[in-house]
């Protein structure tokens, strides 16, 4: 896992030792804020780090490790003994990798935990999306229901989960549209589809996860706080971190909206998903510019 980490943040870190070429056992503080602000850490973030540094001049890895861990959110575990299916409702923008991220996931619940998964494919705002997700529902080997461009897309999401519940499932996953907040139209449709998932089963959506670009590093949280508002989220998965020099935003992002990040894309593979682990996450970045201890 720690391996899966470096080859994610390798393009952030190439861009850390642009400003910090020589590794060593401390480092100045005017030095730690260059490499953070190099890793797109946000300007009042980097701010912040460094007044919980220690007092002197030089600051060791110890003291940054220990900062940098704390403002990730810690995943609970599901409460899902007594709860089947688990249902999971998917959502974020055009391009963000949504709908990949959702085979991903699928991928990951049937062959890693042994779990059985129906898909809903309630993006029918384009029918291209649904038959993205069909595709990729016969190569993970999961089942999916499915209907028409146009249809309604909560129609799906209670078929889907009904099938479920009638069949054993034990986890359903729901694409959705992807929506900009500007478009009001689209942000109602989601809060039905919420609603009607309460009606095909008490309780869900169980879950609920924003698909973040991390390619967008911190432009992306106030697309992330704009969704929040709308229908409130529980947890994050980040995409395309393999793919940017950015990989520094997600203390921002995690620092503001106070959610946890379950997953981090590392490629474009039905097994391209490693769960978040924010200590092989601070250590790989530290790795770039600290000697170990």
């Amino acid at each position: 896992m720690f391996g899966f980490f470096k080859k994610v943040l390798s393009k952030t870190t190439e861009s850390i030792q642009e400003v910090a070429p020589q590794k060593s056992k401390k480092i100045s503080k005017d030095l730690l804020e260059e490499i953070l602000l190099e890793a797109d850490v946000s300007y009042d973030l980097v701010e912040e780090i460094i007044y919980y540094m220690p007092p002197s001049e030089m600051v060791e890895r110890k003291d940054v490790r220990r900062v940098l861990l704390a403002y990730f959110i810690d995943v609970k575990e599901e409460e899902q003994a007594d709860v089947k299916p688990f249902v999971e409702l998917i959502f974020g923008i055009n391009g963000a990798g949504k709908t990949t991220t959702i085979a991903k996931l699928a991928y990951f619940y049937r062959l890693t935990k042994k779990q059985s998964v129906i898909l809903a494919a309630s993006d029918t705002f384009r029918a291209a999306a649904i038959e993205q997700l069909k595709r990729w529902a016969g190569i993970v080997k999961v089942h999916i229901i499915a209907t028409q461009q146009g249809h309604d897309p909560s129609a799906v999401a209670f078929d889907a989960i009904t099938s479920a519940k009638a069949k054993g499932f034990d986890r359903v996953i729901i694409d959705t549209a992807g929506r900009l907040h500007t478009q009001k139209n689209l942000s109602s449709e989601l809060k039905k589809i919420e609603r009607i998932c309460n009606k095909a089963m008490e309780g869900a959506p169980h879950r609920k996860i924003l698909i973040l670009d991390g390619t967008q590093g911190n432009a992306a949280i106030s697309q992330a706080k704009a969704f929040n508002e709308i229908i409130g989220m529980d947890a994050l998965i980040i995409t395309k971190l393999d793919g940017t020099a950015k990989g520094g935003a997600l203390f921002s992002i995690a620092k503001e909206l106070q959610k946890p990040i379950l997953y981090i894309g590392t490629g474009e593979g039905q097994a391209d998903l490693i769960e978040f682990e924010k200590e092989e996450f601070v250590d790989s970045l530290l790795d770039s510019f600290f000697l170990a201890d």
